[in-house]
This record gives structure tokens, C-alpha cells and sequence, in this order.
């Protein structure tokens, strides 16, 4: 140190120290407000894409919400679609059916209808056959009956005779 203190030359201190100063001046003057400037404006660009990703998030959290809740009524609107669905095939099965049975009481109700009608003219057919038998078989008798002169005479007398006691 000693030596530091032998070698110190108060002129080279004073201009040392003047071009310092000057060397200060001009950097403030010149370089340091452009340097704060150019850091003030990074600062400030660094903020708005902060600010404007901070704003992307809420509006990205926001659009997540809206679809969420379009994805909520569209589910219930699917839901609702697909019970109206449902009820809409039961109700037309359930009148498919009721439609199928009331044909079906239509056909057996004609079917009876039929059967009876079938039966009435079978019945009358028949009664028709045994009364023309019947006829067939009395013309058969009388004349067999009637031949005889005697056998007559008898018949006669045997009628008369139930005649009077009815």
C-alpha cells in the first residue's frame, strides 16, 4: 500500500475523476434513459402477456364452463328425446294391440255370427229332410194300411173311437 500511496498523483486523480464524471454524464444522458426506457417498455409488454394470458385463461375457464353446460342440456335433451321415444312406442303398441284385439272381437263375433247362421240353415235343412222322410214314410204306411178293404174299416173305427174319448 505503501507503494500506492508514493505513486498517487493528485492531477492524474482530478482528471481520472473528471472523465469519470463526464464518462457518467454522457452514459446518463445518452445510454442509461434508453436503457431504462427499453426495460420500463420490456416490463410493461411482459405484464400485458401476462395480463393477456391471465384474460385467455378466465375466458378459456369460461368457454370450459359453457360447454360444460351445453354438454349438461344436451344430455338431458337426449334424455328427454329418448323417453318421449319410448312412451311414443308404447303408446303405439299399446294401440297396435288394442287395435289387433278389436279386430280380433270383430272376426270371432263374425266367425259366431257365422257358425250360427250355418247352424239355423243346417237345422232347418235337416228338419226339412226328416219332415219330407216323415211324409215319405206316413205315404208308405197309409198305403200299406189302406190296401186292404178290412184293414180300412178298422182304422175308421179305431179313429172314431179315440175321437170321442179325447
Amino acid at each position: 500500500m505503501e507503494t500506492l500511496l508514493n505513486d498517487f498523483s493528485p492531477g492524474l486523480f482530478v482528471v481520472s475523476t473528471i472523465l469519470l464524471l463526464v464518462l457518467i454524464a454522457l452514459m446518463v444522458k445518452f445510454a442509461w434513459k434508453p436503457i431504462l426506457t427499453s426495460l420500463n417498455e420490456r416490463e410493461e409488454g411482459i405484464q400485458g402477456a401476462l395480463d393477456a394470458a391471465e384474460k385467455a385463461k378466465l375466458e378459456m375457464a369460461n368457454l370450459q364452463a359453457d360447454n360444460q353446460k351445453l354438454l349438461q342440456e344436451a344430455r338431458l335433451e337426449r334424455e328427454t328425446m329418448l323417453k318421449e321415444a319410448r312412451e311414443l312406442k308404447a303408446k303405439m303398441i299399446a294401440d297396435a294391440e288394442a287395435q289387433a284385439q278389436d279386430q280380433a272381437n270383430k272376426i270371432i263375433s263374425q266367425a259366431q255370427e257365422a257358425i250360427l247362421s250355418e247352424k239355423k240353415a243346417a237345422m232347418a235343412e235337416l228338419k226339412s229332410h226328416v219332415a219330407g222322410l216323415s211324409l215319405e214314410i206316413a205315404e208308405k204306411v197309409v198305403r200299406k194300411e189302406l190296401s186292404d178293404k178290412d184293414k180300412q174299416l178298422a182304422l175308421v173305427e179305431s179313429m172314431l173311437g179315440e175321437a170321442t174319448l179325447n
